[in-house]
């Protein structure tokens, strides 16, 4: 039902939804939905981190590289390095950290 509440969520969020789907002693697995236009806001990813998109496209920015990810694609984030999120469509996420 995560994913529904995700889904539900969005209709009247301003920011990204995130929400735990699976977690344990090491590691997490998040699902973040994103209305086209909401921002990620800068961040480090004090895990190692894998960005998987499920639905839509999302632009991974870097300092001032930018990386566009469509819908199945997935990208390493990594370590204590500061980065952000755009929602360029209506968008669901995979983050999986550990």
């Amino acid at each position: 039902m995560i994913i529904h509440d995700i889904l539900a969520e969005l209709e009247t969020a301003t920011h990204p939804i995130a929400k735990a789907l699976h977690k344990g002693e090491h590691f997490k697995v998040l699902v973040i939905g994103f209305k086209n236009g909401m921002l990620l806001k800068e961040h480090k990813a004090h895990l190692p981190s894998k960005l998987t998109v499920l639905e839509g496209t999302v632009e991974y920015k870097q300092g001032e590289s930018v990386t566009v990810l469509n819908k199945h694609d997935s990208f390493d984030i990594p370590v204590d390095i500061i980065h952000s999120v755009l929602a360029k469509a209506d968008s669901l996420c995979l983050l999986t950290q550990g």
